[in-house]
C-alpha cells in the first residue's frame, strides 16, 4: 500500500479535546486540509505506560470512543496504530490465565519464561552482563502461580525496578505467531493503513548477546509479519532506537523507518550555527522514511546519534536542554567510548527545546517538512506547547512533560 505524502498527526486519542470524536472535529474545522495522516497512540484499554501496555486490541477504550470513531477517522486519514509487539499487559485475559494455572494453562506458550532461553532457565553471569536493560538489575519478572504456587520466571523487559506491566511474549511460538496474525488483520478491518511495530528490536532473546536487534533472527522475524502484513494491506513501521546505520539496513531491505537523529541534529544545528553534520545526514536519509522532531517519547540521544554527533556535540545539546527544564531518561548499560554520558532521551516539548524562540522553532520545522521522507507532528509541537512540569509531578513520570492533555478551549 502507499502512504499519502502528506504530513502526519501523532496525537494520543484524548489529548486533542478529550476523545476521537473531539479530534474529528478538529481535524474537519480548524485543523481541516493540514494532514493526511494521523498515528493514534495507543488507544485500547491499558493497564499502564499511557496506553503501552495493552489488556486487548479487541476494543477501543470507551473513553476514548468506539471502532466506529476510529473508521470514521480512516475514511479520511491513513491511520498509524501501535502494536507492542514485544509485550503485553500482565493485566491481559492471556497471562491473567497463565498466572492462575502457570504450564497448564492454554496461552502458557505465548510467554517467555527463562529456561526456553537457557537451559534450566539460569542465565550465566556473562549473558546478563551482555544485555541491554531496560530496567534496573535484570529484564525478569517473577510470577507466582496460584494454582500451585511454583514461581515461574518470565522476560519482562520494560518497568520499574521491581514491577513490570508488561510481560514479553515468546515471538517464536506457534502461538505467538497466531495471536500476532489475528490482530493484524483485525486493525486493517478497522480501517488501519500502517502499524508501528513498537520496541521490536527487542524481540529476539539469543544467549551471548545483547538481546537487542539480534541479527539475522530479527530480520527473519520482521520479513515473516511484513509478508502477512502485505497480504492484509497493511504497511508496517520498525520502531527501533539504534545507531543510524541501523534504520539504513532496514530501508534497504523495503521497511519503512524512523528518522530519529533528526530532533537532537536540528538543535545541534542551532545551537552552533554549523549546519554541517545536518546537510551531511540528510543527504544520506532514505525517501522511505518517517521524520519527527517531537513524540510522546523524548529526544533521541543515545544509540541514535553514535557515530553522527561525537560525544562532547551531543552533550552540549542535553545540557542546553536541560537548563531549559528537561528531564533525562537514562542508559541502564555502560557503552564504549561513552564515559559517564548516560543520556538516552531527553523530556522536553520541541518548542521549549528551542527556547521559545519562534523563529528557530519555525527554522527547525521548515527543516523538518523538507526532509526527506514523511513529516510526523507531534501534537504538542502543533500547538507550540511549552514544558508541563505540573504533569511532570502529578504523573511521576519524566515523559508527562510533553504529554499535556489540551481542552478545546485551550486549543481554540
Amino acid at each position: 500500500m502507499n502512504l499519502k505524502n502528506c504530513v502526519q498527526l501523532i496525537t494520543y486519542a484524548d489529548s486533542m479535546g478529550g476523545d476521537l470524536r473531539a479530534l474529528d472535529a478538529l481535524l474537519a474545522g480548524p485543523l481541516d486540509g493540514l494532514f493526511g495522516g494521523v498515528h493514534i497512540l495507543p488507544f485500547f484499554p491499558s493497564s499502564g505506560d499511557r496506553g503501552f501496555a495493552p489488556i486487548t486490541y479487541r476494543e477501543v477504550e470507551p473513553r476514548f470512543g468506539t471502532w466506529n470513531d476510529i473508521r470514521r477517522l480512516g475514511a479520511r486519514f491513513d491511520l498509524v496504530a501501535d502494536l507492542m509487539v514485544n509485550h503485553v499487559s500482565r493485566r491481559s485475559a492471556t497471562f491473567q490465565d497463565f498466572q492462575r494455572r502457570g504450564r497448564r494453562s492454554p496461552w502458557a506458550d505465548l510467554f517467555l519464561t527463562l529456561d526456553k532461553v537457557w537451559p534450566g532457565g539460569e542465565p550465566p553471569a556473562e549473558d546478563l552482563a551482555r544485555i541491554a536493560l531496560r530496567r534496573p538489575i535484570h529484564p525478569f519478572a517473577d510470577v507466582t502461580v496460584e494454582e500451585s504456587g511454583e514461581v515461574e520466571r518470565v522476560w519482562a523487559t520494560f518497568g520499574q525496578r521491581d514491577w513490570s506491566e508488561q510481560i514479553d511474549l515468546d515471538v517464536r511460538s506457534p502461538l505467538t505467531w497466531r495471536w500476532l496474525t489475528e490482530e493484524l488483520r483485525l486493525l486493517r478491518t478497522k480501517a488501519i493503513r500502517m502499524v508501528r511495530l513498537d520496541a521490536v528490536g527487542y524481540v529476539i532473546k539469543k544467549p551471548g548477546t545483547s538481546m537487542f536487534f539480534v541479527e539475522p533472527e530479527l530480520y527473519d522475524f520482521l520479513d515473516r509479519v511484513h509478508a502477512f502484513a502485505a497480504s492484509v494491506g497493511l504497511d508496517l513501521l520498525p520502531e527501533v532506537h539504534a545507531p543510524f546505520a541501523t534504520q539504513i539496513k532496514l530501508a534497504r531491505r523495503g521497511y519503512w523507518v524512523y528518522d530519529f537523529v533528526l530532533p537532537l541534529l536540528v538543535l545541534h544545528a542551532l545551537q552552533t550555527g554549523s549546519s554541517r553534520k545536518l546537510r551531511a545526514h540528510l543527504a544520506a536519509s532514505p525517501a522511505r522514511q518517517l521524520t519527527t522532531l517531537d513524540c510522546h517519547d523524548g529526544i533521541p540521544v543515545q544509540p541514535d546519534l553514535d557515530g553522527i554527533l561525537e560525544v562532547h556535540e551531543s552533550r552540549a545539546v542535553v545540557d542546553r536542554l536541560l537548563a531549559r527544564g528537561a528531564n533525562l531518561n537514562r542508559l541502564l548499560h555502560t557503552r564504549p567510548g561513552a564515559g559517564d554520558f548516560d543520556a538516552h532521551q531527553v523530556n522536553i516539548t520541541y518548542y521549549s527545546a528551542v527556547g521559545a524562540d519562534d523563529d528557530a522553532y519555525l527554522a527547525a520545522r521548515a527543516i523538518q517538512l523538507f526532509a526527506p521522507g514523511i513529516p510526523q507532528v507531534y501534537y504538542t509541537g502543533l500547538l507550540a506547547g511549552e514544558n508541563d512540569h505540573a504533569a511532570v509531578q502529578a504523573a511521576g513520570e519524566g515523559r508527562a512533560i510533553n504529554r499535556h492533555n489540551y481542552t478545546r478551549a485551550e486549543i481554540d
